[in-house]
């Protein structure tokens, strides 16, 4: 920003005052709302009026810029410096005298940046025209902004091995890829990571930066046991390749076969982020091998029957179908086994002619099993919207559901 200024004539009567009530009261205008792309210049002016009852003698400026903003140019009269998270400041020293009633202008100059997205802009003075302190009055303000670009976050999964019983580590990643960073305060597009435990697995120790995540949002502090999680960094910000490793212990049911879970890149609220407009590469597996589980949601089991022969029946992708009957022959019964719940499934009709029967599919929501026919950066604001959570419906697991076949004898 240049330091040049512009003096207006006293247009504003000065009100009467006693001599120990005299003071200036600088107010400063709003800058417009811009969207700019990056490489983009944004080139406005402010204009200051002092509405107080004693002049000031001299005002200092200030504006500071989120990572993604910068100046263009540093002009004379002002002190450049990079503050806490990043953040970009100039001080300028304005030397006029505002008498009651006057008004100046000066400009705020800024270029946005090729990392740049969701950015702020904090400038003016104080009151009297001393330096700003930190909060905001009629005298300094904040720009929330949004550039012309985008962010695109990525999930990565883990693969683990362990024996029914033991336990295992897996690391659940939110990158992003950029080009835009993310410094999220405004939306609900805060950057997460939803983590869906494999079925058959139960999370005995958990990141506390991962939330239990209800049906539109996290329902309380990081604790174990739960289906869904969802993991967040506590500034809301994630920068141009910056990863963030979430690592779960999980303890293998007794009875668990090879199994999978999910990863989704999203928002804290379960939403995708609109600012990320790739989402190909927004979900990955956490998957657990369990040796001699028969390979992922795959079990077989034999069965007998009267009057002819069952072969086994096999579960794929969460569907139990009988094996063939001989004529007479009773079909089998699939029976989901999730470690949060049992579904069973339909019972299948008599054999006839050596046809088999078709019985329920199991499937797991939300680490529940169903059957078919069964049961910026330290710059603060003002006016900073509350979070509104969308409702968002409860979505099922990504994982395979693990079938059993129970074996059913007929007299």
């Amino acid at each position: 920003m240049a330091a040049a200024i512009g003096i207006g004539v006293p247009a504003l009567a000065v009100p009467l005052a006693h001599a120990d009530d005299l003071a200036p009261d600088l107010v400063v205008s709003a800058l417009p709302a811009a969207s700019p792309k990056p490489g983009d210049v944004y080139d406005q002016s402010v204009t200051i009026t002092n509405r107080g009852t004693a002049p000031a003698d001299g005002v200092t400026f200030r504006v500071r810029l989120t990572r993604g903003l910068d100046f263009p140019q540093h002009a004379d009269g002002c002190t450049y410096s990079t503050v806490a998270d990043h953040v970009r400041q100039a001080l300028c020293e304005l030397d006029t005298v505002v008498r009651p009633g006057a008004t100046l202008t000066t400009p705020v100059r800024f270029k946005a940046l090729p990392e740049a997205l969701m950015e702020s802009v904090e400038y003016g003075t104080s009151p009297t025209g001393a330096a700003p302190g930190e909060g905001f009055d009629d005298s300094y303000h904040r720009l929330a902004l949004t550039a012309d670009s985008t962010a695109d976050l990525v999930a990565e999964g883990d693969e683990a091995e362990g024996a029914p019983g033991s336990r295992v580590t897996v690391t659940a990643t939110l990158r992003n890829n950029g080009p835009g960073w993310i410094l999220n305060q405004e939306s609900d597009d805060q950057p997460a990571l939803m983590v869906r435990i494999p079925p058959g697995t139960v999370a005995r120790e958990v990141p506390e930066d991962c939330a239990p995540f209800g049906i539109d949002g996290p329902t309380g502090p990081s604790e174990p046991g739960r289906p869904k999680y969802v993991c967040w960094p506590v500034d809301h910000t994630l920068v141009v390749g910056q990863s963030l490793r979430y690592t779960f212990v999980l303890e293998i049911g007794k009875t668990a076969q090879d199994t999978q879970g999910e990863v989704t890149a999203t928002s804290v609220y379960g939403i995708h982020p609109a600012f990320d407009k790739n989402p190909a590469n927004d979900t990955a597996l956490l998957s657990v091998d369990v040796p001699g589980g028969g390979g992922p949601g795959t079990n077989t089991s034999g069965g007998t029957t009267t009057g002819g022969t069952t072969t086994g029946a096999t579960t794929t992708g969460g569907t139990t179908s009988g094996g063939d009957t001989g004529s007479g022959g009773a079909g089998t019964e699939g029976r989901g086994n999730d470690p949060h719940g049992q579904s069973t499934g339909t019972t299948g009709t008599t054999g006839t002619s050596g046809s088999s029967g078709t019985y329920g599919s199991a499937s797991t929501t939300s680490g529940t099993g169903t059957g078919t026919g069964g049961t910026l950066a330290a710059t603060g604001s003002d006016g900073m919207p509350l979070l509104a959570a969308a409702a968002v419906g409860a979505t099922a697991l990504g994982g395979l559901v693990l079938v059993a076949v129970r074996r059913r004898n007929t007299k």
